[in-house]
């Protein structure tokens, strides 16, 4: 197992070591993204009080529009051939890159520990309606499933993830379909026509969703995928096959997810307390095996992206491991938060959303200026000092950090987060557009705020140092 065993880590790739073409990208980022929870989150977007045919345009707007940065930040790992939160050093400083790199983990650790406790709670929800396997241990063979995939996998690395993730693609995809067949029937358009259109805040409110929960926390890895890539690789390809693989399952199924949900006012409700499980009540019982495959590899695939990824994260802030020692550590903190969740602190997903929302809007500011960056930046980066403090790079690049701290104070002004009495003092801002109970309230304007500030800023602040960097003229 060791041979197999990635050892790169923060490092860059040896030109030896690049292979492959832009479309092997579709395999990662489609795994990552074949999931039931978008068919969850169809219910989510009707729940910003919009009609059906808004929030098809508002899933295709926000998910594919995040996607667009995530495939720009991918073009960063072809060009340079290193993780994200390497080259992340060049915009924030070579020690000042630990802050944005401290955030990072905290999303990536949060989202991997959310999905394998959501594959174990469905695992848990097929056999106790199938009846046969006590509640307890069905949950347990779960955990055993999703955690045991997701560390082997994000422990192992890239060739395993790459291999790995081809299968879990084609499987899910296969088992969505016949979860499709199955429950087409359940479509009642005329309640789903009907439902009444509603206004643009609402509408803007889901974008903001689709942005801010399907795309956007992928941008901080997005290279981490693409660094293995030769760098005579199309530009265009790379950003195409990112966007497409990620982008064109989440779409399709957020828009049968709001058919589903327009149809049932029951199902819609129970959707809102079980994510998953509550799909099950549409399907025969002979089909809840391949269900509780498919929801649990769907969510897998992306728990793996997330740990191999906080791994990186972690070597890239400082910790003196390996990459596979760093992706252990996570795998025991994510087992022992899905524990905690699934065991012992049951309602901890409400207070748990709310702490992930806070850490979305700095983690938008600093993907803005990032991909603001990536853009900015015409020529190759200098390797060696992105790990030198006295470099081109600098230490601190506090024109990025000041960035990152007032689009973060703009960005939490204008959101409401109600998912926890310790998050209520968000929304400060709020009362210049209508207050906490206005037409505003809950579109969460503050993360178009954010992405704005730190995208604008750092080309206003910082082009003309890139091309001092660069050695380039006016």
């Amino acid at each position: 197992m060791t041979s197999r065993i990635e050892l790169n880590g923060a490092n860059f790739i040896e030109s030896d070591e690049r292979h492959g073409t832009a479309r092997s990208l579709f395999w990662p980022w489609a795994a990552g993204n074949v999931s039931f929870l978008a068919l969850s989150y169809g219910s989510f977007f009707l729940g910003f009080g919009i009609s059906f045919w808004q929030a098809t345009f508002a899933a295709a707007v926000g998910t594919v529009g995040s996607f667009v940065l995530v495939g720009i930040s991918s073009l960063a790992g072809k060009r340079a051939n290193a993780p994200t939160l390497t080259l992340s050093r060049a915009a924030f400083g070579v020690k000042g890159n630990v802050l944005p790199g401290f955030l990072s983990y905290l999303i990536f650790v949060g989202w991997e520990t959310v999905l394998v406790s959501l594959a174990t709670l469905a695992f848990q929800t097929v056999f106790i309606r199938i009846g046969h396997i006590n509640p307890n241990l069905s949950a347990i063979i779960g955990f055993v499933v999703a955690a045991g995939l997701t560390i082997f996998g994000g422990v192992l690395g890239f060739k395993t993830i790459m291999r790995l993730q081809r299968w879990l693609t084609l499987a899910t995809i296969l088992l969505t379909i016949g979860y499709v067949a199955l429950t087409a029937h359940s479509i009642k358009w005329t309640l789903v026509s009907h439902i009444h259109h509603g206004n643009f805040q609402a509408f803007v409110g889901a974008v903001i969703f689709g942005i801010t929960g399907i795309g956007l926390g992928w941008v901080n890895s997005a290279a981490d995928y693409s660094r293995y890539l030769p760098r005579n690789t199309s530009s265009k390809a790379v950003v195409g096959w990112t966007v497409f693989g990620a982008s064109v399952v989440p779409v399709l199924l957020v828009i049968y997810g709001s058919a589903l949900a327009g149809s049932s006012s029951e199902l819609n409700s129970k959707i809102a307390a079980d994510p998953i499980g509550a799909l099950t009540t549409l399907l025969p019982t002979w089909y809840l095996v391949p269900f509780a495959l498919v929801a649990v590899l769907g969510l897998i695939g992306g728990s793996i992206l997330d740990l191999y990824s906080s791994g990186i994260a972690l070597v890239t802030i400082g910790l003196p491991v390996k990459r596979h020692i760093a992706a252990s550590i996570d795998g025991a903190i994510m087992t022992l938060g899905t524990i905690y969740i699934v065991w012992i602190k049951k309602d901890f997903f409400g207070p748990f959303q709310g702490f992930l929302i806070t850490l979305g809007v700095p983690i938008a500011v600093w993907s803005a200026i990032f991909v603001a960056d990536v853009l900015l930046r015409k020529t190759d980066y200098a390797e060696e000092e992105l790990f030198a403090p006295q470099g081109r790079y600098g230490a601190w690049n506090m024109r990025s950090t000041t960035l990152l701290i007032i689009g973060s104070i703009v960005g939490w002004g204008f959101v409401t987060n109600t998912f926890a009495s310790w998050l209520s003092w968000q929304g400060y801002f709020m009362s210049l557009i209508g207050g906490k109970t206005g037409s505003w309230a809950f579109a969460n304007v503050g993360i178009i705020f954010a992405l704005v500030i730190g995208f604008l800023g750092h080309i206003l602040l910082s082009r003309n140092e890139i091309r001092k960097q660069e050695g380039r003229n006016g």
